[in-house]
């Protein structure tokens, strides 16, 4: 090889990881705000990151990612999206509460979000309409936090004879008054007498210690990010007092709650990261209606209800979506 030519090939190579950051840098950046905690929703992320996949966007070659977690703590999600904003990242996915979908379009009325939670986001400020959301935020809504009354007419089947209801609340959540007034009309709706119990992060066991206090035997655990979080000490608090306890999730009856009945977290996970891909290649937030979650299971821990010496009814059982045994 002649010298010039092994110095021009010299030069070539030593550019080249120069070309690489380049490409990287010129890489679409999504930004994902989460209010809970990367352990906890790991399996939910990856439907996220498949979502993207099948909208063309493979994580790390065609686009980068920004993950910032809250781990259930509400007063951390302002600086959280803030440092989003400053980055300038192309689109805004939001998952976990409502209070951090509420937290990323106060922060920016330019750059896209897309939002999942379960509460009404019409009814939250978040859009405009379902079908027209105008602005720069669009999502996926399940709904769940109004399916109180499923919830409600689930446990009083799994537990006939029982008369004492409790209902645990989020205390912090932006939603809590809108949780507590759709609970209680729901309650009323089919005639039963509920008690309403509001807790926090810090105080789950002072919740059940007042529940059982109170003989609460029967508990429908309302829908909130932190409860996904905190699903194995959930589970075995309602154990330890006796509780015949349902959930809004599948992930709390996989980690040992007697019974869930919600959306399928993973489908609208996957359903965000469409989503965020369809923003990428240019469509706007607003000419994208939010889209309703419309698939809902039921699941059963059989497991637990041995530990608990509990015999969930033949009718019930039927109807579940999946049963762990």
């Amino acid at each position: 090889m002649r010298r010039r030519d092994f110095i021009t090939l010299l030069g070539g190579a030593a550019a080249w990881p120069l070309a690489a950051r380049a490409q990287q840098r010129a890489l679409p950046v999504v930004g994902y705000l989460h209010s809970g905690s990367p352990e906890a929703y790991a399996p939910l992320v990856a439907a996220f990151r498949k979502g993207l996949g099948e909208a063309g966007y493979i994580e790390g070659r065609s686009v980068a990612v920004e993950y910032r977690f809250a781990n259930d703590q509400a007063d951390r999600l302002a600086e959280l999206i803030g440092d989003l904003v400053r980055r300038k990242v192309s689109v805004i996915a939001v998952a976990g509460s409502s209070d951090a979908a509420l937290a990323a379009k106060a922060a920016t009325a330019t750059i896209p979000i897309v939002f999942l939670n379960g509460a009404d986001p019409v009814r939250l400020g978040l859009v405009a309409s379902l079908n027209r959301p105008t602005g720069n935020v669009t999502g996926i809504t399940s709904l769940s936090a109004e399916l109180s009354g499923k919830r409600l007419g689930l446990l009083q089947a799994a537990a006939p004879g029982t008369s004492r209801f409790g209902v645990l609340v989020n205390a912090d959540s932006a939603i809590r008054d809108a949780m507590i007034s759709d609970v209680k009309a729901a309650a009323s709706a089919i005639g039963l007498q509920i008690e309403l119990f509001l807790t926090t992060d810090r105080t789950l066991e002072t919740a059940f210690a007042s529940m059982a206090e109170k003989r609460i035997s029967a508990l429908v655990v309302s829908s909130d990010a932190m409860f996904i979080s905190r699903r194995i000490e959930l589970a075995l608090l309602a154990v330890k007092h006796s509780m015949i306890a349902i959930y809004p999730f599948r992930e709390n009856a996989e980690g040992g709650g007697l019974m869930s009945y919600g959306p399928d977290a993973t489908e609208t996970n996957r359903q965000l990261g469409v989503y965020v891909g369809r923003i990428l290649k240019g469509e706007k937030p607003a000419d994208l209606p939010v889209m309703q979650g419309s698939k809902f299971e039921l699941v059963i821990n059989l497991q637990t209800a041995r530990v608990m010496g509990l015999e969930i009814p033949g009718t019930i059982s039927a109807l579940a979506d999946k049963v762990i045994e």
